[in-house]
């Protein structure tokens, strides 16, 4: 991968945009701005894109459908949500289409900085790992669920489901250790390499993984919550 990242900046305050863009040039970075949705597909389209910064209240495409859209079109780089509210709904519903961060507006640019590096540490190791051409014997199975290391690919009963990043991350660390739970924040700390300090991010992926790798997500056969204490994966399915 180049290491001049390619980051897009889709906000349509303006000042807040070249702010964060400024700020993402002088740490090296090449920064793609757009002042909407419509516009961040656009250079989507046109660029490879390695993480984008979206904000969630925007004119002609807003934040939510842009994710939606580009989720659609199988694009898997890390997207990190801007919102000038703090109601979780805003949180709850971009994590659900497929975002993997949340920031709060106002917020500092260390902060935004610090998401930044870390998700692209863990896309730059994800690629790596999808780009490697021997697949070797790191491959886990508890039932039929499974999960490939080496091609970055999990299947449930021999069909391919499609993981974002941060999901993949998560059954990882839970197949790996089968029967063992794992707290919300230590999944937190984990897999995000941060101190956990709101874990309803955790929360949100665990349901969307449910979503594709549980025939009936409420009566999960894999991915198990133990009231109280946190997430396991079964060694024994029913």
């Amino acid at each position: 991968m180049d290491e001049r990242y390619h980051i897009l900046v889709v906000e349509d305050d303006k000042e807040i945009r070249e702010g964060i863009e400024i700020y993402l040039r002088n740490q090296g970075y090449e920064v793609f701005p757009a002042a909407n949705g419509k516009e961040g597909l656009d250079v989507i389209a046109r660029e490879e894109i390695h993480l984008a910064i979206v904000d969630i209240m925007m004119p002609v495409m807003d934040g939510v459908t842009m994710l939606m859209k580009l989720r659609a079109q199988s694009h898997e780089f890390p997207v990190i949500m801007l919102s000038a509210k703090s109601e979780e709904v805003d949180k709850i519903m971009g994590l659900n289409m497929g975002a993997d961060d949340y920031v709060t507006k106002p917020f500092t640019p260390l902060e935004l900085l610090a998401r930044v590096n870390s998700h692209l540490r863990r896309y730059s190791k994800y690629l790596s790992a999808v780009e490697k051409d021997t697949p070797g014997d790191h491959i886990y199975q508890i039932g039929g669920l499974e999960l490939n290391e080496d091609t970055v690919e999990v299947s449930v009963d021999g069909e391919l489901v499609k993981l974002t990043p941060m999901e993949f991350k998560i059954v990882q660390l839970l197949i790996k250790n089968p029967g063992r739970v794992f707290s919300a924040d230590e999944i937190y700390e984990r897999v995000w390499n941060e101190r956990a300090v709101n874990t309803d991010t955790v929360m949100v992926h665990v349901r969307n993984i449910r979503e594709k790798i549980e025939l009936d997500p409420r009566k999960p056969k894999y991915l198990k919550v133990v009231w109280g204490v946190g997430y396991k994966i079964d060694r024994r399915p029913e």
